[in-house]
């Protein structure tokens, strides 16, 4: 074989002083970086296999574990960097595409980051939060152009609605794509938390039909596991159209996590690669979207709302408004930071546009169309905190979506390497000597923790802007101003400047 000009990400470094060679580390290593040398009686590592989860840092009993930067340095040159040398070395010995998982690292402009809130002082004063009522609840759905009240009380049915505690859901992520376990434990805070977690395009394993009333089950193009009794298993619908990560881009499991579970759940043959292709083969227009969204409300007997999720690209908002015209009772915007299992790396992170530009144009031309009522919004890709949840709302969303930030409390380390299987932290694997490592149950508590830490600091925020419902701050694009934006950013994303 030629001889490989990739170098090694890290560098593991042992303190040899303070390893006690346990082996702790090398049970622990799913990539096998550490390894027993029976002859030499101690443990060494192979600084090629490293991705620097952090499992071994975290697990070793006397801390002898550091991870860092391979020290190599290449000739210094800002247009041929060193990841660029290095993504060309490994095309040259491969011939494939480069796959990634989780968001875009790139440097591109965080715009939550450059969005300010208001804060309340004399003349609007501030609403405590721990001493008076704050109302986050949320509902999802189409909602009328006019209430009938009689003898004040509502004289007539509203379209299928699915009611939030707080403005926060977990995103779609499928069986295979993460464990049961992980499914689980985000099953569990939602029911815990009043909220939803939605399947992804996997189907619905049947330990989990006990959570229906606060799960989202998914259509997406492969049609995986979808069947009449998979559709009446949610609250709601949601059809996949596309994703932040990959727009455009249709869906790859590989067939080495196509385990039993697996195959039973998503209705395909064991060991095959699941594969959904970019488009769905019965969707070509809008029309085509009006019969799907039609045809699964008359699957469910117009019970359910319907929500069709799409990334967030150039021209979202012309698409958002035909989508709402063709009946969809949500519409899911994913903007180009959300994370992925898999994704090709020059897809992730040269398509598709921030969720906050996409966000702020879709609810600013349907409320120009006189249609905003009829839909509602709800926005993911790189939801980090609750201040991005607030800023969201005032921007225009209902509610958001959170998926790197909930595998995250799971114990998710950001290590980019979700395709290879090998989650050395049970969630991003089908490996059940890997799986058993999410234990559900404290997955569910920790979940359900985060949520309900931003509950509390959602609550803080709304207070101090002298707002005591979230309806109120909804589109309520005043209570924002803009710091290091230029003229047209501010004009998209509908604020002004702060200081203004």
């Amino acid at each position: 074989m030629a001889l490989s000009m990739i170098t090694p990400e890290f560098l593991i470094e042992r303190n040899r002083d303070r390893c006690i060679n346990c082996q702790v580390c090398v049970r622990q290593c799913a990539n096998e970086a550490h390894i027993w040398d029976a002859e030499e009686e101690r443990v060494v590592a192979d600084d090629s296999k490293c991705v620097n989860c952090h499992r071994c840092v975290t697990f070793c009993p006397t801390h002898a574990l550091t991870i860092r930067k391979f020290p190599l340095e290449f000739r210094e040159n800002a247009n041929w960097t060193r990841n660029t040398i290095r993504a060309v070395y490994k095309q040259a010995e491969s011939g494939g595409i480069l796959l990634t998982g989780m968001g875009t690292d790139r440097p591109y402009p965080i715009f939550w980051d450059h969005l300010l809130l208001n804060a309340s002082q004399v003349t609007n004063p501030s609403i405590d939060p721990l001493r008076e009522p704050m109302e986050l609840r949320t509902f999802l759905g189409r909602k009328p152009d006019s209430l009938k009240i009689v003898d004040g009380k509502l004289a007539e049915s509203l379209p299928p609605q699915i009611e939030l505690e707080l403005p926060i859901m977990f995103s779609a992520m499928s069986f295979g794509s993460i464990s049961l376990n992980a499914i689980k434990s985000l099953a569990m805070a939602a029911e815990k938390m009043g909220t939803y977690y939605n399947t992804g395009e996997g189907g619905l394993h049947r330990d989990l039909y006990q959570y229906g009333k606060n799960t989202i089950v998914q259509v997406a193009s492969g049609r995986f596991g979808v069947h009449s009794e998979y559709l009446q298993a949610g609250a709601a619908i949601e059809i996949k159209i596309g994703q932040g990560a990959k727009p455009g881009i249709g869906g790859h499991l590989p067939g080495e996590k196509v385990g039993v579970e697996v195959s039973r759940t998503r209705m395909i043959p064991e060991g095959t690669d699941a594969i959904s292709p970019a488009p769905h083969h019965d969707i070509y227009s809008i029309e085509d979207l009006t019969q799907l969204i039609f045809s699964l409300k008359e699957a469910t007997n117009y019970e359910k709302p319907v929500s069709v999720k799409i990334a967030a690209v150039h021209n979202v908002a012309a698409i958002a408004s035909g989508i709402a015209r063709a009946g969809a009772d949500i519409i899911a915007i994913d903007g180009f930071r959300g994370g992925t299992g898999a994704a090709p790396l020059r897809t992730r992170d040269n398509v598709g546009i921030p969720v906050e530009l996409a966000l702020a144009a879709v609810d600013s031309r349907l409320r120009e169309e006189g249609i905003r009522n009829q839909v509602s919004l709800v926005v993911g890709g790189s939801v980090r905190n609750s201040a991005d949840v607030v800023k969201a709302i005032a921007l225009g969303a209902d509610a958001v979506y959170i998926a790197t930030s909930a595998l995250l409390s799971l114990g998710c380390h950001l290590c980019q390497k979700c395709y290879t299987g090998k989650c050395n932290w049970g969630i991003a694997t089908q490996n059940p000597e890997l799986t058993k490592r999410l234990n559900p149950d404290i997955g569910a508590e920790r979940a359900a923790n985060l949520l309900a830490a931003w509950e509390h600091e959602i609550k803080e925020l709304l207070g101090g802007m002298g707002i005591n419902a979230i309806e109120s701050l909804r589109g309520n694009r005043l209570m924002l101003r803009g710091i290091g934006l230029s003229d047209r950013e501010l004009k998209i994303l509908g604020v002004l400047p702060a200081g203004e």
